[in-house]
């Protein structure tokens, strides 16, 4: 017992999110859409993957 409210609430905000629309600035997602990428670099070369040398490509165990 004791749950009806907190179910009431997710309810409520759950509808408000389905059935809102929000205010979308059309004219910067247009700029943003249509500006070329500043670095050259990809998303990939950001960051560097800490488990990268610890499993064989073929099989997926781990290195001996």
């Amino acid at each position: 017992m004791g749950r009806g409210r907190a179910k009431a609430k997710q309810t409520k905000v759950a509808r408000e999110l389905k059935y809102s629309s929000p205010n979308t600035d059309l004219d910067a997602l247009q700029r943003e859409l249509s500006s070329s990428p500043s670095s050259t670099s990809t998303d990939d070369d950001e960051y560097e993957d800490e488990y990268s040398g610890r499993y064989d490509e073929d099989d997926w165990a781990p290195r001996r």
